[in-house]
């Protein structure tokens, strides 16, 4: 493993804005406060397909969010996902690395403040590419500046 790679690979980041479509958003469960909610909402309008990941999909039911269906892990979503996108605290991010890796994403999206150095790792030596501690809307940004 290269120690040296960057967090925000500008590569990486770009191959994941422009080239992967459809994107599982862990940890959203439709409430339109939340971060989450507004960050899928700008994927959308960028064109992306969402797919919510919530445990609140275990419900019967349970609400479509943006219009997509939800569903309750990774593992049960019947279509291949391209990115998945992790909104969940630091502590809690790494096995959604390890089921991104699992279920064949082509990359993995750690937001802002979500930091999991071995997850990092092990997601890289997979050969997933990372992205870690930023967002999409921070990224397209700094390419618009």
């Amino acid at each position: 493993m290269d120690i040296s790679r960057s967090w925000q690979d500008r590569a990486v980041v770009d191959t994941m804005l422009d080239d992967l479509q459809t994107w599982a958003i862990v940890g959203l469960s439709g409430d339109p406060s939340r971060t989450a909610y507004q960050i899928a909402a700008a994927l959308q309008r960028a064109g992306k397909r969402i797919v919510p990941i919530h445990p609140v999909f275990d419900e019967p039911g349970a609400p479509t969010v943006l219009g997509q269906q939800g569903y309750r892990s990774l593992s049960e979503v019947p279509f291949p996902v391209d990115v998945v996108d992790v909104f969940r605290r630091s502590e809690a991010a790494g096995p959604f690395a390890d089921e991104a890796v699992a279920i064949g994403a082509k990359g993995v999206w750690f937001q802002l403040g979500v930091v999991d150095e071995d997850a990092f790792a092990r997601t890289w030596e997979a050969g997933v590419p990372m992205v870690m501690d930023t967002c999409p809307l921070i990224e397209w940004r700094k390419r618009a500046a």
